[in-house]
């Protein structure tokens, strides 16, 4: 039977369709409500039409406090002003999908205090908090192909690319997530600026203390609708083997990110909440390759492997999911 009551603001979105998604066939996790004020009294499957079949559930415009977690899926500054504006028990344990809790110096509100939520790099600290603040799609993907360098102390100039698809993005719609925009297209965007280096480089200095690591990003938009992947260069000594040998040590425990020994491709995680990295080294210049699903790994999947964590269970229930590949 269910045990862990689960309720979601910003249900009408593609990270909080996909959350339902998962939670709908996780083993102990009862959906008490979905809110949204602009489809309240609709089905859910009237909004996301592949959760036909699925039951009965509808869009609410109240907030139950008879709930034991409450994810966030608002858009970002709307989750801390959701919460400035309601009451909610603090019994009940928080994840926020939006970037308003991510950084040291923005991560706590009232006495509610939050813990960043990479469990890859955080584990322990997830497995005893009671709100968590999940980690940007684009900062997943470069964060576990670079935190096992940072371990090492081996990272320091770091050139990166990245291409995501038009789900991370968002609903709303503007001139580049349109399909007759994006279709036979791609672009750079946000050039050295992006919204997720600040908690990228929290997290590597978390790890690696001594010295200044500069991440330079260029993130891409890609004419598909999910996934990421990321290509990070640098200069690095190390013979490749004893670099296998480092990723594969740090991540052996860690159940879905994952080093091929061949060449990787997107599809490979679109739908699951895998990370894959290969890497590559010609003379002294190693890059590091990751891809992941921006709406799973990087988003809604990785909320519901914290929420697993949060309440002692199997950090894989309800996350053992079939990629797009074959």
């Amino acid at each position: 039977m269910p045990n862990i009551k689960v309720g979601i603001i910003g249900g009408a979105g593609y990270t909080g369709g996909e959350l339902i998604r998962i939670l709908l066939n996780h083993w102990s996790a009862e959906i008490i409500f979905v809110h949204s004020k602009s489809n309240a009294g609709n089905y859910l499957h009237q909004v996301h039409n592949d959760l036909l079949g699925e039951g009965e559930l509808k869009f609410s415009s109240e907030i139950n406090n008879n709930i034991d977690v409450l994810f966030l899926c608002a858009g970002h500054g709307a989750a801390k002003k959701f919460l400035q504006e309601n009451d909610i028990d603090e019994s009940i344990k928080i994840i926020d999908l939006s970037h308003d809790f991510r950084l040291s110096h923005s991560s706590q509100i009232h006495t509610r205090y939050f813990v960043y939520g990479l469990p890859e790099l955080n584990r322990d600290k997830i497995r005893g908090a009671q709100n968590i603040s999940n980690p940007g799609c684009f900062a997943t993907a470069i964060q576990l192909g670079l935190l096992p360098l940072a371990k090492s102390g081996l990272l320091k100039d770091v050139y990166t690319t990245g291409i995501t698809g038009s789900t991370g993005a968002g609903q709303g719609l503007s001139e580049t997530s349109h399909f007759s925009w994006r279709a036979n297209n791609i672009q750079p965007y946000k050039t050295f600026t992006h919204q997720h280096m600040d908690e990228t480089g929290e997290s590597l200095h978390q790890l690696q203390t001594n010295g200044k690591i500069e991440i330079n990003f260029i993130p891409w938009r890609g004419d598909f609708a999910r996934g990421i992947f990321v290509s990070s260069q640098m200069p690095c000594d190390w013979k490749l083997q004893d670099l296998y040998q480092l990723y594969k040590d740090y991540y052996q425990d860690h159940p879905f990110t994952f080093l091929s020994d061949e060449t990787i491709s997107m599809k490979q995680v679109v739908n699951t909440n895998k990370c894959i990295i290969q890497l590559e080294k010609t003379e002294n210049k190693l890059v590091v390759h990751s891809a992941i699903d921006n709406l799973v790994k990087g988003a809604s999947g990785q909320a519901v492997q914290n929420m697993n964590l949060m309440f002692g269970l199997d950090e894989t229930e309800g996350l053992k999911l079939k990629a797009t590949g074959f």
